[in-house]
């Protein structure tokens, strides 16, 4: 369930709120009670995946694993030392 940001047209308070996404907006301000209050646009959040079981490389496809065992079997420092900006100084490491 996401958190919705709110504001109200009458007293200028802002809130967040969190319920479902099929929930109606709320209406009334609980600061002043006025019916004046707007569900405003925010960023929102990233998914976070919490617990033991995911990784940065689960969901990845498969070019990856195929880019990374010929970075791994190559003599290059990294796969991009070529389109390194600096060949001499490859990805950055000292």
């Amino acid at each position: 369930m996401p958190t919705y940001d709110y504001k109200c047209e009458a007293c200028d308070y802002e809130f967040e709120k969190f319920h479902a996404i099929t929930a109606d907006p709320i209406k009334e301000c609980p600061e002043c009670g006025e019916e004046k209050v707007n569900r405003m646009v925010s960023a929102g959040m990233g998914v976070i995946f919490k617990g033991s079981g995911f990784y940065s490389t689960d969901y990845r496809d498969s070019s990856y694993k195929t880019d990374k065992t010929s970075a791994e079997s190559s003599n290059t420092p990294c796969a991009t030392a070529k389109s390194c900006p600096s060949a001499s100084n490859a990805c950055g490491s000292n």
